[in-house]
Protein backbone atom coordinates (compact mmCIF):
# COMPACT_ATOMS: atom_id res chain seq x y z
CA UNK A 1 0.00 0.00 0.00
CA UNK A 2 1.57 3.44 -0.95
CA UNK A 3 1.73 6.07 1.47
CA UNK A 4 0.18 9.09 1.33
CA UNK A 5 3.27 11.17 0.39
CA UNK A 6 3.87 8.50 -2.60
CA UNK A 7 0.28 9.12 -3.55
CA UNK A 8 0.63 12.83 -3.36
CA UNK A 9 3.92 12.41 -5.39
CA UNK A 10 1.88 10.42 -7.89
CA UNK A 11 -1.12 12.77 -8.32
CA UNK A 12 1.47 15.87 -8.62
CA UNK A 13 3.19 14.27 -11.83
CA UNK A 14 -0.30 13.40 -13.50
CA UNK A 15 -0.95 16.65 -12.99
CA UNK A 16 1.79 17.93 -14.30
CA UNK A 17 2.04 15.92 -17.01
CA UNK A 18 -1.57 16.83 -18.18
CA UNK A 19 -1.13 20.79 -18.24
CA UNK A 20 2.19 19.93 -20.26
CA UNK A 21 -0.43 18.18 -22.64
CA UNK A 22 -3.19 21.08 -22.56
CA UNK A 23 -0.79 23.94 -22.81
CA UNK A 24 0.84 21.98 -26.08
CA UNK A 25 -2.84 21.22 -27.37
CA UNK A 26 -4.00 24.85 -26.56
CA UNK A 27 -0.41 26.06 -28.82
CA UNK A 28 -3.30 26.04 -31.82
CA UNK A 29 -1.96 25.73 -35.38
CA UNK A 30 1.33 27.79 -36.69
CA UNK A 31 0.94 31.57 -37.41
CA UNK A 32 1.42 33.32 -40.75
CA UNK A 33 5.22 34.74 -40.30
CA UNK A 34 6.67 31.28 -39.09
CA UNK A 35 8.86 29.11 -41.03
CA UNK A 36 6.93 26.15 -42.60
CA UNK A 37 8.02 22.65 -41.11
CA UNK A 38 9.54 20.89 -43.67
CA UNK A 39 8.43 17.32 -44.07
CA UNK A 40 8.12 14.03 -46.33
CA UNK A 41 5.46 11.39 -46.58
CA UNK A 42 3.81 9.37 -49.12
CA UNK A 43 1.42 10.62 -51.68
CA UNK A 44 -1.71 8.21 -53.14
CA UNK A 45 0.71 6.76 -55.50
CA UNK A 46 3.48 5.43 -52.72
CA UNK A 47 6.27 7.84 -53.32
CA UNK A 48 7.58 10.21 -50.76
CA UNK A 49 6.31 13.87 -51.31
CA UNK A 50 8.93 16.64 -49.71
CA UNK A 51 8.17 20.14 -49.09
CA UNK A 52 11.18 21.05 -50.07
CA UNK A 53 10.30 19.94 -53.72
CA UNK A 54 7.70 22.84 -54.04
CA UNK A 55 10.86 25.37 -53.25
CA UNK A 56 9.67 28.72 -55.28
CA UNK A 57 5.94 27.96 -55.48
CA UNK A 58 2.68 29.13 -53.24
CA UNK A 59 2.15 25.70 -50.96
CA UNK A 60 -1.63 24.86 -50.03
CA UNK A 61 -1.06 22.48 -47.57
CA UNK A 62 -4.85 21.33 -46.53
CA UNK A 63 -5.09 19.10 -43.47
CA UNK A 64 -8.64 17.54 -43.69
CA UNK A 65 -10.64 14.85 -41.62
CA UNK A 66 -11.35 11.91 -43.70
CA UNK A 67 -11.45 10.62 -47.42
CA UNK A 68 -15.01 9.95 -49.28
CA UNK A 69 -16.97 11.81 -46.64
CA UNK A 70 -18.92 14.62 -47.86
CA UNK A 71 -17.45 17.56 -46.79
CA UNK A 72 -13.66 16.20 -47.67
CA UNK A 73 -15.06 15.29 -51.14
CA UNK A 74 -16.64 18.87 -51.75
CA UNK A 75 -13.43 20.43 -50.71
CA UNK A 76 -11.51 18.01 -52.79
CA UNK A 77 -13.03 18.17 -56.15
CA UNK A 78 -12.98 22.34 -55.53
CA UNK A 79 -9.44 22.06 -55.70
CA UNK A 80 -9.25 19.83 -58.46
CA UNK A 81 -11.66 22.26 -60.66
CA UNK A 82 -9.39 24.64 -59.90
CA UNK A 83 -6.33 22.90 -60.54
CA UNK A 84 -5.31 25.24 -63.74
CA UNK A 85 -5.85 28.42 -61.65
CA UNK A 86 -3.72 27.35 -59.30
CA UNK A 87 -1.18 26.40 -61.71
CA UNK A 88 -1.48 29.51 -63.56
CA UNK A 89 -0.82 31.43 -60.34
CA UNK A 90 2.28 28.77 -59.21
CA UNK A 91 0.78 27.38 -56.96
CA UNK A 92 0.28 23.22 -55.90
CA UNK A 93 -1.97 21.90 -53.83
CA UNK A 94 -1.07 19.04 -51.30
CA UNK A 95 -3.79 17.39 -49.08
CA UNK A 96 -2.64 16.15 -45.82
CA UNK A 97 -5.21 13.68 -43.28
CA UNK A 98 -4.86 10.37 -41.30
CA UNK A 99 -5.94 8.15 -44.12
CA UNK A 100 -3.58 5.77 -45.65
CA UNK A 101 -2.01 5.73 -48.87
CA UNK A 102 -4.45 3.03 -49.95
CA UNK A 103 -7.12 5.08 -48.88
CA UNK A 104 -6.41 8.05 -50.55
CA UNK A 105 -5.50 5.85 -53.95
CA UNK A 106 -8.91 4.45 -53.94
CA UNK A 107 -10.37 7.96 -53.24
CA UNK A 108 -8.20 9.89 -55.88
CA UNK A 109 -9.63 6.70 -58.48
CA UNK A 110 -12.81 7.40 -57.32
CA UNK A 111 -12.96 10.53 -57.66
CA UNK A 112 -10.37 11.57 -60.43
CA UNK A 113 -8.31 13.59 -58.40
CA UNK A 114 -4.74 14.15 -59.73
CA UNK A 115 -2.98 16.48 -57.29
CA UNK A 116 -1.42 14.96 -53.98
CA UNK A 117 -2.69 14.08 -51.11
CA UNK A 118 -0.01 12.52 -48.59
CA UNK A 119 -0.75 9.93 -45.93
CA UNK A 120 0.08 10.90 -42.13
CA UNK A 121 -1.30 8.48 -40.03
CA UNK A 122 1.08 8.59 -37.39
CA UNK A 123 0.27 12.57 -37.38
CA UNK A 124 3.89 14.08 -37.50
CA UNK A 125 2.79 16.37 -39.94
CA UNK A 126 -0.19 17.41 -38.55
CA UNK A 127 1.36 18.16 -35.06
CA UNK A 128 4.42 19.51 -36.76
CA UNK A 129 1.67 22.21 -37.76
CA UNK A 130 -0.60 22.24 -34.56
CA UNK A 131 -3.40 21.07 -36.40
CA UNK A 132 -5.90 19.65 -33.45
CA UNK A 133 -6.93 16.07 -33.41
CA UNK A 134 -10.73 14.98 -32.72
CA UNK A 135 -12.88 12.03 -32.71
CA UNK A 136 -13.51 9.41 -30.02
CA UNK A 137 -11.60 6.59 -28.62
CA UNK A 138 -9.03 5.38 -31.12
CA UNK A 139 -10.64 7.09 -34.41
CA UNK A 140 -9.03 9.86 -34.69
CA UNK A 141 -9.34 13.04 -37.35
CA UNK A 142 -7.40 16.66 -38.22
CA UNK A 143 -9.22 19.82 -38.29
CA UNK A 144 -10.07 21.27 -41.48
CA UNK A 145 -7.25 23.43 -41.34
CA UNK A 146 -5.19 25.17 -44.75
CA UNK A 147 -1.70 26.89 -44.45
CA UNK A 148 -0.48 29.26 -47.56
CA UNK A 149 2.77 29.00 -47.64
CA UNK A 150 4.98 31.36 -49.98
CA UNK A 151 7.57 30.06 -52.49
CA UNK A 152 9.95 31.12 -49.44
CA UNK A 153 8.19 28.71 -47.09
CA UNK A 154 7.31 31.03 -44.66
CA UNK A 155 3.23 30.57 -43.94
CA UNK A 156 1.72 33.56 -45.18
CA UNK A 157 -2.08 32.58 -44.06
CA UNK A 158 -3.87 30.04 -42.20
CA UNK A 159 -7.38 28.96 -42.39
CA UNK A 160 -8.94 27.31 -39.60
CA UNK A 161 -12.07 25.46 -39.45
CA UNK A 162 -13.06 25.89 -43.04
CA UNK A 163 -15.93 26.20 -45.24
CA UNK A 164 -15.64 22.83 -47.88
CA UNK A 165 -17.51 24.75 -50.24
CA UNK A 166 -15.57 28.12 -50.85
CA UNK A 167 -12.36 27.06 -49.45
CA UNK A 168 -10.69 26.92 -53.04
CA UNK A 169 -12.24 30.39 -53.85
CA UNK A 170 -10.91 32.25 -50.96
CA UNK A 171 -7.91 30.51 -51.23
CA UNK A 172 -7.20 31.46 -54.90
CA UNK A 173 -8.30 34.78 -53.57
CA UNK A 174 -5.61 35.38 -51.23
CA UNK A 175 -2.80 33.84 -53.30
CA UNK A 176 -4.12 36.33 -56.28
CA UNK A 177 -4.02 39.12 -53.63
CA UNK A 178 -0.54 38.34 -52.08
CA UNK A 179 0.90 38.25 -55.75
CA UNK A 180 -0.99 41.17 -56.53
CA UNK A 181 -2.26 39.56 -59.46
CA UNK A 182 -5.96 40.54 -60.32
CA UNK A 183 -5.97 38.86 -63.62
CA UNK A 184 -6.76 34.70 -62.13
CA UNK A 185 -10.43 35.03 -60.79
CA UNK A 186 -11.77 32.86 -58.88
Amino acid sequence: MLRTSAWIAVLATIVAVCSFALKASAAGPLQPGAAAPNFSLPSQEDTLVSLAQFKGKWVVLYFYPKDMTSGCTIEAHNFQRDLPKYNELNAVVLGVSLDTVESHKTFCTKDSLSFKLLADPDHKVIDAYGVPLSGMGPIKFAQRDTFLISPAGKIVKVWTGVNPNTHSDDVLAAIAGLNGDQKVQP
